[in-house]
């Protein structure tokens, strides 16, 4: 097995880290996410993923962080899952499924029954990776304007 670490971010130490690899992230897709607001986002840091109702995963490997995923608080029962990204130079590593499966394991401590997401329609390995965990076609939870767009749910 590689050397993968997963923690969660400490704020204000790892705030640069995190602010790089989700300006990555929102330059990932073809798609323009200005949508988004993820200025605001960025600037309010920890902001809605602060704990305890929220959460924004760290993956480390070989002293780099190398991928990202966060949960932000939908409403009592339920969060929504945002940020996944691992950097190309770490695909392959099955970082993305490590991330999920460890924040589904803290939504499930936090309290929440249900994990919801969106996922745009050019991401196909993310798709595959939500559908192998079990979720399934939800209604949204946010605002998502991008046709094909995929909305996902899971209950935990």
């Amino acid at each position: 097995m590689t050397d993968i670490t997963l923690r969660t971010a400490r704020f204000p130490s790892d705030q640069p880290a995190v602010l790089e690899i989700f300006r990555e992230y929102v330059k990932s897709p073809k798609q323009d996410l200005s949508y988004q607001n993820f200025e605001t986002e960025f600037a309010l840091l920890p902001g809605d993923y602060a704990e305890p109702a929220g959460r924004i995963l760290l993956a480390w490997h070989k002293g780099n962080v190398v991928g990202c995923a966060a949960i932000r608080k939908v409403d009592h029962s339920a969060c929504e899952l945002k940020r996944v990204y691992v950097r190309p130079v770490a695909r392959g590593l099955n970082i993305g499924r490590l991330l999920v499966e460890q924040l589904i394991a803290e939504a499930t401590l936090i309290g929440y029954s249900r994990m919801c997401l969106d996922v745009l329609p050019e991401f196909l390995t993310a798709q595959k990776l939500y559908e192998s965990l079990g979720f399934l076609p939800a209604n949204p939870v946010s605002y998502n304007p991008v046709p094909g767009t995929k909305f996902l749910a899971l209950e935990l």
